[in-house]
């Protein structure tokens, strides 16, 4: 039987305790993404998008597991999110404003045939909506500060004030690239004041801005 790897468990940046930020080196790493912008909560494009991203994520696992004798278990939902003025997304959370790209993580040895495949197979029944929007892209963020939030994506403010005018500047460090969300929990299916998110933000030494 394949061994099956769950990065969850194997890899750092997947590791991530409550009330604590942590310095983290991460190495380049390939994902699916599809980008949109809005509310999460009630634009059509965040959740066709995530409904486009699972079924490609699981041809890949499958082509993985069947033809290159290595099975993993598919990472959690990811997020990237920004605003043109950050204040409403860190204080006034102001939704509508939002941008974001939600991704699936891909094992480094998975490579663009299977992915080109992967689309092809998920777009030949039942077609997801997103399914042209989806591509795989390498993320090189580097340097990150990250913490474990539970609760409500609502009263993440806190600590999202925490990190960024505390933590990052009492460090010597400045802020790059765009905050991270990794969804350990399924928010499709947890209720809110379970729900387990590790928070990231790429970072780099403030006396080289």
């Amino acid at each position: 039987m394949t061994q099956k790897t769950d990065f969850k468990k194997s890899l750092d940046a997947y590791r991530a305790e409550r009330d604590r930020f942590r310095i983290v080196e991460l190495p380049d790493t390939q994902y699916l993404m599809i980008d949109g912008h809005g509310d999460p909560n009630t634009s059509p494009a965040f959740s066709d998008a995530v409904e486009t991203l699972y079924p490609v994520a699981y041809k890949m696992k499958f082509a993985s597991r069947n033809e290159l004798g290595r099975d993993y278990v598919v990472p959690p939902l990811e997020g990237l999110w920004w605003a043109d003025e950050m204040d409403s997304f860190t204080t006034g959370r102001d939704k509508s404003r939002w941008h974001w790209t939600l991704m699936i993580m891909v094992p480094d040895w998975v490579g663009r045939d299977t992915f080109t495949a992967a689309v092809t197979q998920a777009g030949a029944r039942n077609r997801p909506s997103r399914i042209d929007d989806i591509r795989l892209e390498t993320l090189s963020e580097g340097r990150c500060v990250q913490t474990l939030h539970v609760g409500s994506f609502d009263d993440e403010a806190g600590v999202l004030a925490r990190l960024h005018h505390e933590f990052v500047p009492g460090n010597g460090l400045r802020m790059v690239g765009r905050h991270h969300e990794i969804y350990l929990s399924d928010f499709r299916r947890v209720a809110p004041e379970r729900r387990r998110t590790i928070l990231r933000q790429p970072v780099a030494d403030a006396s080289r801005a």
